[in-house]
């Protein structure tokens, strides 16, 4: 591991600061330049106030994604702006690319930067405080949204050289998942890996016999949690396509829904989210009974985020909720020998 990775937080987000403003140089943005940090997860992400006007600028993760893929990311989310589905606009840099590589000696690897619009609005909640306001009536629009981004993503053609990474069997059940071999997290007992690792065999026997056809597979957001849903004047508007690609329509729902399940309100959250996707879009109770399945994968994977990002804080705080959850829902899942434990 870079002698980076082991700085304290505080450290890397000054170093990766550095990073940013470099950055900025590329972009034609105005004068009176002023650079606030407001996220540091996977990406960096900084604040970006003018004379002009607010923007974001993302530092992105080093290694996460090929040139190509970023470029496919920023390509769908102007694709969906033009249908409608609204989503930070890409500003592009003075040379007119749609992000930059950029390096610092004080920050081991190049690193990707791109600059979007600034979007005005609540988060719908949070992973660590969960849903917000009037949960159940945004989760109806939420749904809506959710199923409107998957009728585009079914019918838009995508440009040429178009690629993202694939939540498939092999991408969250295979022998090297997106996110990392959850059962080498090593917070885990030797009970809770061979708990885990039951329930990724049955879901993968589910999943296999689900299959791929167009109806519950395409094109996905991957991280649509409450916080990446903001609620502004003019409704909800989706940010945070990082984790975007392509899966199972259900992956995407069971992620919204994931870390609502505690909420007193959850049934009332679940059912106004699929009524709301109804709405716009089938979704048969036969691809439904499935969503256990979904919600199970969905935690596996989680434990695989914290396993490989177990140097950020994130991670830190969240692994022995996670390991508790994801072990609670694995018992449950396997009790139910049909997998509709919902």
């Amino acid at each position: 591991m870079s002698e980076f990775y082991k700085l304290d937080v505080a450290e890397q987000q000054q170093r990766l600061e550095q990073l940013a403003r470099k950055a900025l140089e590329l972009w034609d943005l105005g004068a009176g330049t002023e650079l606030t940090l407001i996220k540091y997860r996977e990406n960096a992400v900084f604040a970006v106030a003018t004379e002009d006007g607010r923007f974001v600028l993302r530092v992105h993760r080093a290694g996460y994604h090929s040139d190509s893929a970023l470029r496919s990311e920023l390509q769908w989310m102007a694709a969906l702006n033009r249908e409608g589905i609204r989503t930070p606009e890409v500003i592009p840099a003075a040379d007119g690319a749609m992000f930059k590589v950029v390096d610092v000696s004080e920050v081991p690897e190049p690193r990707q930067v791109d600059v979007l619009a600034w979007v005005q609005g609540e988060p719908l909640g949070s992973i660590e405080a969960g849903a917000s306001g009037d949960a159940v009536s945004n989760y109806h629009i939420a749904g809506e949204l959710m199923a409107r981004l998957h009728n585009q993503a079914q019918h838009w053609e995508k440009p040429e050289g178009f690629t993202r990474q694939a939540w498939d069997l092999d991408g969250l059940l295979g022998e090297y998942p997106l996110w990392g071999c959850y059962w080498e997290l090593e917070q885990l007992n030797h009970d809770q890996v061979e708990l885990i690792q039951s329930a990724r065999e049955k879901a993968r026997v589910e999943l296999e016999a689900f299959g791929y056809d167009r109806d519950r597979y395409g094109l996905i957001h991957g991280d649509f949690l409450p916080e990446n849903l903001l609620l502004g004047d003019d409704g909800i508007r989706l940010i945070d396509f990082d984790d975007s690609g392509f899966g199972w329509h259900l992956f995407d729902i069971a992620t919204s829904l994931f870390f609502l399940a505690e909420d007193a309100n959850f049934e009332q959250i679940q059912r106004g989210f699929i009524d709301g996707y109804r709405t716009q879009r089938d979704l048969p109770d036969s691809h439904l009974d499935l969503l256990p399945t979904f919600f199970m994968v969905r935690g596996l994977a989680y434990l695989g985020w914290a396993h490989t990002r177990k140097e950020t804080n994130t991670a830190k705080e969240l692994t022995p909720m996670l390991i508790e959850g994801v072990c609670a829902l694995a018992t449950e899942y396997l009790a139910d020998p049909a997998g509709q434990n919902g």
